[in-house]
């Protein structure tokens, strides 16, 4: 086994330079930390976990989570998960804070994003869009050391550790062949999805048509729009449409909004069919109700607990194991099983 002090003797500096270059204290010159990280990674240092844990007690661990929750309850169950991830870890001095932001403002986004590098996270777990600018800062604060986990949506293009959340295609397709296996007469869609920059969103509505095709469904999409998971947009949007084409058979949820758009059918007694996602509220009272036919679920509260506890054994390992994706359950949901917890 490989001690600090080998890689001391190897470098020519002391075992406590070595120590504070592996546990990223300051006081090292820079291409000395360079020389002595290299020889490490040369010799395959493996840090001692219990150590790197009793380590951790001394100093402070912020994991930094930034989530478009502002407006969107669906993140009120991966705060759950944070939450008990933050309950868990509290012997080991780590704590959790949170970043909210509203929508999809790419700028909005990538200031945060650099709010939390300034406020000193020691690893950030991100629910963000994926565009160029994000992808700029995302590898910005990894390639300055910050490890980053991608939380319930992908983004491409970045080196993130791993990934926790749903398997978006395969809900799309989960929600098809459940919708196929109950409606057979020619469907007219209205879609909707939160943002045409979050991966996820685009991959339920690419699942849901091409599994359709693949059964030979008979429908046709009328139209699609982004409501910036906004439940006003999402009314306003959606009665609007409602209106001025009445061929509209079904109404397909993707993202957020559900709360919005099913008031829109609601208040013009239309009898469509509305497909939708996760288990919020609102959700839950128009699938009562008969109004919302299914909904599929996705573990947010598994995303958030997950996220933070990857982000901390990383951390603790300092990259020396690489971390799988953890892609969370299709969990489906209908009125009679909707309260189940």
């Amino acid at each position: 086994m490989i001690k600090i002090t080998d890689i001391a003797k190897k470098s020519g500096v002391s075992r406590g330079t070595v120590d504070r270059v592996l546990h990223n204290r300051k006081g090292v010159k820079s291409d000395v930390a360079l020389r002595v990280q290299t020889i490490a990674d040369e010799l395959g240092y493996v840090p001692n976990k219990a150590g790197k844990i009793l380590a951790a007690r001394k100093q402070k661990i912020i994991l930094g989570c930034l989530l478009p929750d502002i407006g969107n309850p669906f993140f009120a169950d991966v705060i759950v998960g944070f939450k008990k991830a933050e309950s868990e870890l509290s012997d080991y001095n780590v704590s959790i804070r949170l970043y909210h932001v509203k929508g999809f403002d790419s700028g909005e986004h990538a200031r945060m994003i650099a709010t939390m590098f300034r406020d000193g996270c020691s690893g950030m777990c991100l629910t963000t869009m994926d565009v160029p600018e994000i992808q700029n800062s995302i590898n910005t604060v990894i390639s300055k050391g910050v490890p980053v986990v991608m939380v319930n949506t992908r983004v491409n293009d970045v080196r993130a550790i791993c990934y926790v959340g749903p398997d978006y295609y395969l809900a799309g397709r989960t929600a098809a062949g459940l919708f196929a296996m109950t409606e057979h007469k020619q469907q007219t869609f209205l879609m909707i999805t939160g943002s045409f920059n979050i991966p996820g969103h685009m991959e339920r509505i690419r699942g849901f048509r091409e599994c359709l095709c693949e059964k030979k469904f008979p429908f046709s999409v009328d139209d699609i729009f982004e409501s910036n998971d906004n439940d006003e947009c999402s009314y306003l949007e959606t009665k609007r449409r409602l209106q001025e084409k009445p061929g509209i058979t079904t109404v397909f949820i993707a993202a957020a909004g559900v709360d919005g758009a099913c008031r829109a059918v609601d208040e013009l007694g239309l009898p469509i069919h509305v497909i939708a996602f996760d288990v919020i509220p609102a959700t839950k009272k128009y699938v009562q109700e008969g109004l919302i036919d299914f909904t599929i679920c996705q573990e947010p509260v598994e995303q958030g607990y997950l996220g933070a506890t990857l982000l901390f054994s990383y951390l603790m390992e300092e990259g020396k194991r690489k971390i799988k994706d953890h892609i969370t359950r299709c969990i489906i949901k209908i009125r009679e099983n909707i309260n189940e917890v």
